[in-house]
């Protein structure tokens, strides 16, 4: 992994001493640090090396004409496929994947992007076009950032590579945090902080002399229909995709292999997949457990490790270390995150096991993680969309008989015809029945947003701008809800945050480029055929998983003890909101009083109900980040 910086001038001042500053800000992202000139831009790197081939990673690069400048930041997985295609100067066990990635744009220019799989970051100065040239992967692998000045344009790869310029003073967006607070997807070039912008993942942005911007989408996966012979086709080619996808992702310079097991088919595919293709070399796969007892809904597994155990035992080379975090508390990590990752974190509950995950497998030697984060849109994606798609096409019998083999599977009546025909109420009927039936996501159960700040922010136009149904009803299109699922995704903070914290390099194989647009051309009805739920997923990894977790339905509760590290931090935490009560910005958009009441209350609370979950896990812990975030930014006590 790379950490990338570039700066062009339009004036009379040097790029050198600008882009130096970049990398130098970036060293904790990156080792050994190289710079190229081309006439008023200046690139340059600090590589991480992740894999062989990073060894002769000799960028920036010149294209052969003299005309590009070219950086990248790149793990890329078919190289073998591209350098059939690209006329490559030396062997391919000796061309680093930036040098591929150039190589694939000097050679077909944006088209080249249609091409790549993998992860990438790329800057391309066009010396003739006087343009900088912007472009990330489709989930947003490798982070991007730039900012247009006054005269010149600078692009990083964190937010501290800008921040190291005089002219990009550290502000904190407040409308990016109200969003956060919101959860309105972050689906525009905004980050965090004013004056930098994020290039949005799967997308080119090229930036002129003049400073306009032009933003393309370059990722636009094919949907038409897959038509496969039989059931057990689809099957079969889900598991091969996973296979290759895990296969290219153990590559590495060395270290042991890691992966993220829990009781759910993605993480227990992906680990099970990983220790066939990789044995005997030993995988380390690790289980976040409750310290002591913990209790769940009946939808929901409190304890993982069982499950996990099961998945590891039938695999000979699989060394399982379950986690416990032992009560620590969720404010534990929050400078450390916020030097790492730059940005607010989602959910500080799970950021302590996931910390505690990074800790014990550093000190286990691991340099690779494989996770299943996003197999639910890919490899397990549910096929509940397949009731409404039924119900628009007017195919009433078969719905009903669907409905019929889900509801003897445990599904209640109820919610199934919400999912049939609730994407096609208004909205504000949709609002009206999850009211009435106690199940609605009104904005103020699960964030600590003011109403004068959702109003005075206008949050509800860019929920609108960006897909977002504020009355949460069902979607009735499958391809269009993981589409917008996906295009909000953007890993790539947090990877790189991983990195340098932890040494360790985050690979997801259920993120694979071609598993997802496998996963989207597969109809909707092999996702729950026979009223089974991920019924692809337990048909195609029947093969490697042990029976309980193929046919287990509920989810796991992650950081089911949450409330014993709260617990342990209630003073840290009061203190936190005093912090965040004398901090100006944090008062415009952050109901703080609602908060120190809530704190003041938790003795007589049940920290395993909805409720409490709903404001004390997610309110009130979400809104310390933020405010903890706008604290360390304007560096206030």
């Amino acid at each position: 992994m790379t950490a990338l910086a570039a700066y062009v001038t339009f004036g009379a001042d040097s790029p050198g001493s600008a882009c130096a500053a970049m990398l130098d800000g970036q060293a904790i992202y990156g080792h050994e640090s190289r710079t190229r000139t081309l006439g008023q831009a200046m690139a340059g790197r600090r590589l991480w090396p992740l894999t062989p081939e990073d060894a002769f990673d000799t960028g920036p690069l010149l294209s052969a004409d003299g005309r590009l400048l070219l950086c990248a930041d790149a793990r890329i997985d078919n190289r073998g496929e591209l350098a059939a295609m690209l006329s490559l100067p030396e062997p391919l066990d000796r061309t680093s994947d930036a040098a591929i990635v150039c190589a694939a744009y000097e050679a077909w220019g944006e088209a080249a992007f249609d091409r790549l799989c993998g992860a990438y970051a790329l800057i391309v100065w066009d010396s003739e076009e006087q343009t900088l040239l912007l472009a990330r992967d489709p989930l947003g692998e490798r982070p991007l950032h730039y900012h247009v000045g006054d005269g010149f344009i600078a692009a990083a790869s964190m937010p501290k590579g800008l921040h190291a310029l005089p002219a990009i003073p550290r502000a904190a967006r407040t409308a990016s945090m109200a969003d956060f607070l919101a959860l309105i997807p972050e689906t525009g070039t905004e980050s965090f902080f004013d004056g930098v912008e994020r290039v949005t993942p799967g997308h080119v942005m090229v930036i002129d002399r003049h400073g306009r911007v032009q933003s393309r989408a370059h990722w636009n996966p094919p949907l038409e229909p897959l038509h496969l012979a039989s059931d057990d086709d689809y099957a079969a080619a889900m598991r091969a995709a996973l296979d290759d996808a895990v296969t290219c992702r153990l590559r590495r310079t060395g270290g042991a292999l890691g992966s993220h097991l829990s009781a759910g088919l993605d993480s227990s595919s992906v680990t099970a997949t990983a220790a066939r293709l990789s044995a005997p070399e030993q995988l380390i796969a690790f289980t976040s457990v409750p310290s002591g007892n913990v209790s769940a809904s009946h939808a929901m597994i409190g304890d993982e490790g069982p499950y996990a155990a099961a998945t590891a035992a039938i695999h000979a080379t699989v060394d399982h270390v379950c986690v416990a975090t032992g009560g620590a508390s969720p404010l534990a990590g929050l400078d450390r995150h916020h030097l790492l990752f730059e940005r607010p974190i989602l959910n500080p509950c799970n950021a302590v096991w996931t910390d505690a995950i990074n800790d014990a497998a550093k000190a286990r030697g691991v340099t690779v993680m494989l996770t299943g984060q996003m197999g639910n849109l890919s490899i397990s994606h549910g096929g509940m969309q397949q009731l409404s798609q039924l119900a628009r096409r007017g195919a009433f019998v078969a719905l009903f008989s669907l409905m019929r083999q889900m509801r003897g599977r445990g599904h209640r009546w109820r919610g199934l015809a919400a999912q049939a025909f609730g994407p096609f109420l208004p909205s504000s009927a949709w609002a009206w029945i999850a009211r009435k039936f106690d199940r609605a996501l009104d904005l103020d159960r699960y964030s600590a947003l003011r109403p004068e700040a959702f109003d005075g922010f206008a949050v509800a136009d860019r929920a609108q701008q960006r897909g977002l149904d504020l009355s949460y009803r069902p979607w009735a299109d499958s391809k269009a809800m993981r589409l917008w699922a996906l295009r909000r995704t953007d890993l790539g903070l947090y990877n790189k945050g991983v990195l340098a914290g932890w040494g360790i390099d985050m690979r997801d194989p259920t993120a694979d480029r071609r598993v997802i647009e496998l996963s989207l051309r597969i109809p909707e009805r092999q996702f729950i055929l026979n009223g089974e739920t991920r019924s692809l997923a337990r048909r195609a990894f029947a093969d490697r998983l042990p029976p309980a977790v193929v046919a287990e339905r509920r989810r796991g509760a992650q950081a089911a003890d949450w409330h014993v590290g709260f617990g342990n931090a209630h003073a840290a935490i009061g203190e936190e909101l005093a912090a965040l009560e004398r901090n100006p910005q944090a008062r415009e958009i952050i109901d703080i009083d609602r908060l120190i009441a809530a704190h003041a209350d938790w003795s007589g609370c049940d920290p395993e109900s909805e409720a409490a979950q709903f404001l004390y896990r997610t309110t009130m812990l979400r809104a310390i980040a933020a405010g903890h975030f706008l604290r360390k930014v304007a560096r206030t006590n």
